[in-house]
């Protein structure tokens, strides 16, 4: 399995430096437990991390988390969860060779790189945390171009975080993913995808009416393959590195019952219990969706059929050939995760 890591991040980094480095960078090591504890004498602010696959409701938890007075918590920095990531600051060959050298008398004779990660993103978190007035901080950056690397890579330079893993059916996952790639990555999307949304602009009725699909076969496949395995690799890296620092929920519950998770997820962060404020604090923070206003903003035509956020959509636009391809490829993670299969 190390093996298999050091050459997927080799693989990342000659994606972005182009393939022109002359030798290999030597394998970053993780960060010592002395080093941790001499990283919270600099940064004492607790960590904690989001993941979740695409349109699985972290934006949401981020949102909710930090009305708490004392957590504050942003999004997107992408530390470990998507290219060029975190370990690019130090993934030069010469940079290594610089950081490690022998008469670089700071460096104690071991590789700095782990030190200056770990300082890097220990800045840039608390840096934010403290303008706020908040004691615990964290990022929350979907893990699905990575799934279970994310957490190693995570471990590497967080060892002593907290991760939290939000997890959403993935049939409402992959419609929210769907329509989010046709208002915001039209540009993306490959020829018969753009026909699909092109249709859909000119009559929703088919697809409303789930007569027509609004996924190739190909493409709805590749969808559901990556939904079962960012939920199996991401839970069981989880499960082993982090053990009682790593909690899961699911993105159903926290609608349902919002004050109840967001006290769980408190306590978790050892942020203290949910007070009358911080419950009537919940429920309004709950009530907006800035995600839709921005998507009717930009497209409304397409945004208005869709009543983002809600559990079951999926039920109003995969056809029956959807839904059975679906269950095939993922029936089982579905059921783990103790959500209906109709």
């Amino acid at each position: 399995m190390d093996r298999f890591r050091r050459r997927f991040i080799n693989a990342i980094r000659t994606l972005y430096d182009g393939g022109c480095q002359a030798a290999p960078r030597p394998e970053i090591p993780a960060i010592s437990p002395e080093e941790v504890a001499e990283a919270r004498e600099f940064f004492p602010m607790p960590k904690f991390f989001i993941f979740g696959h695409a349109r699985s409701g972290t934006t949401l938890l981020a949102r909710l988390v930090r009305v708490h007075p004392e957590v504050h918590c942003n999004w997107q920095a992408h530390f470990f969860t998507q290219p060029p990531l975190l370990i690019s600051l130090v993934s030069n060959p010469e940079t290594a060779e610089w950081l490690s050298r022998r008469n670089n008398r700071w460096n104690r004779g071991r590789d700095l790189s782990p030190v200056v990660l770990r300082a890097a993103a220990d800045f840039i978190l608390e840096r934010e945390a403290r303008r706020e007035g908040k004691s615990v901080v964290g990022d929350k950056s979907p893990n699905s171009a990575l799934n279970g690397e994310s957490v190693h890579l995570l471990h590497d330079v967080y060892p002593d975080a907290k991760l939290l893993f939000i997890v959403r059916d993935g049939r409402d996952a992959v419609i929210s993913h769907r329509f989010q790639s046709f208002i915001d990555s039209v540009e993306s999307l490959p020829p018969e995808d753009l026909e699909i949304r092109n249709a859909y602009l000119r009559d929703p009725g088919p697809f409303l009416r789930k007569e027509r699909s609004l996924f190739t076969r190909k493409g709805l496949r590749r969808a559901a393959e990556n939904w079962v395995r960012n939920l199996a690799e991401t839970d069981a890296a989880a499960r082993s590195l982090y053990q009682g620092r790593y909690l899961s929920l699911r993105y159903e519950d926290l609608l349902s019952n919002p004050v109840e998770v967001m006290d769980r997820v408190w306590r978790f962060l050892e942020a203290g219990d949910v007070s009358n404020e911080l419950r009537r604090a919940i429920v309004q923070e709950i009530q907006e969706n800035p995600d839709q206003e921005w998507q009717l903003q930009k497209e409304r035509e397409i945004a208005a059929t869709l009543q983002k956020g809600r559990h079951g959509s999926w039920k109003e636009y995969l056809t029956l050939e959807d839904v059975r391809i679906f269950l095939e490829i993922a029936g089982e993670a579905l059921t783990a995760w103790e959500y209906e299969l109709e």
